[in-house]
């Protein structure tokens, strides 16, 4: 296909524009706090959001068992109705357990899932296209791949990405790569819907042909990514890099400090939004000193509390 590449409209998407990839709402104790869930699901509906990913890398999916994953694609899909896509976080580093539980979220009625890189055990090419495909074969959902060789340790390389996007299940790529010519390569030869998997890269990605964000720190302000993916598609550059920098304090505060869902619970926590900052080991909670780096920064944008 061509180089010159247009962004779907919105109404095209299956998987939303502004899409927060949602922490898990913990009680103190550590238990899922289900309730906490829909609140929070409904609250970035709200905010602006049209897709939410549930339990993926930020929802600590690696710690959560199969019986709470699923029930937190029912909650969220329960909680927020046809208002937005809901994603399910099923990919693991074991392709038979992807698969079950992939085949499991479908019955909860969620929109598509998101497929990480199988982790720590560092496939070839080959062994990371056949994963994704076997999963793309068994479960009739729209997939939308993650790349993040930052923590899968293995990249999808341009060449397997565009032979995926020959499935008819595999319509989408967070991309996280942090590598602009390996995008350039995927979008001039795929029509894989791509979004930036990386909150700062939102507006460059999009100005190459991405059609939106999966975002963490999306949780405090997802009606400014909602202003910025919106003036993208609106052909309105100055007001898109306008919003690129007011939202320069917001990743800052929630990316730079501790890892992005400590971040996340710690503020949605001390906003009211959810009623504990708890997360489980190995990661622990934001210090006091850590959240007040995190308070300065916030409040740069204006997000005060």
């Amino acid at each position: 296909m061509s180089a010159v590449r247009s962004a779907s409209a919105p109404s095209e998407l299956l998987f939303g524009t502004v899409v927060p990839a949602m922490v898990t709402p913990m009680t103190d104790e550590g238990a899922v706090d289900l309730e906490a869930a829909a609140a929070l699901a409904e609250h970035l509906v709200d905010g602006g959001a049209d897709g939410l990913v549930v339990t993926g890398t930020t929802g600590e999916t690696s710690t959560l068992t199969d019986e709470e994953n699923l029930a937190m694609f029912r909650t969220v899909v329960e909680a927020v109705g046809d208002r937005a896509k809901v994603v399910a976080g099923t990919g693991t580093n074991d392709t038979a357990h992807t698969l079950e539980l992939s085949r499991r979220a479908k019955e909860t009625g969620v929109d598509g899932l998101l497929l990480v890189t199988p982790y720590y055990n560092k496939p070839n090419q080959a062994g990371i296209r056949a994963h994704f495909e076997a999963v793309a074969d068994g479960v009739d959902l729209p997939i939308m791949l993650y790349d993040i060789p930052g923590r899968s340790v293995m990249p999808i390389e341009p060449e397997t990405l565009i032979a995926l996007a020959q499935h008819p299940n595999i319509r989408a790529l967070k991309d996280a790569k942090g590598d602009l010519q390996s995008t350039t390569t995927v979008l001039a030869h795929s029509d894989l819907d791509l979004y930036s998997g990386d909150d700062g890269a939102t507006l460059p990605l999009m100005a190459l042909g991405a059609v939106g964000v999966v975002s963490v720190a999306a949780h405090v302000a997802p009606g400014l990514y909602r202003k910025l993916v919106d003036a993208v598609h609106a052909g309105d550059l100055a007001a898109a890099r306008e919003h690129h920098f007011a939202l320069d304090p917001v990743q800052r505060g929630i990316m730079t400090h501790v890892q992005g869902a400590v971040a996340a619970k710690a503020v949605l926590a001390a906003q009211g939004v959810i009623p504990s900052a708890a997360v489980r080991l190995p990661l622990v909670q934001a210090s006091a000193d850590e959240l007040s780096d995190i308070r300065a920064d916030l409040a740069e944008a204006g997000i005060t509390f």
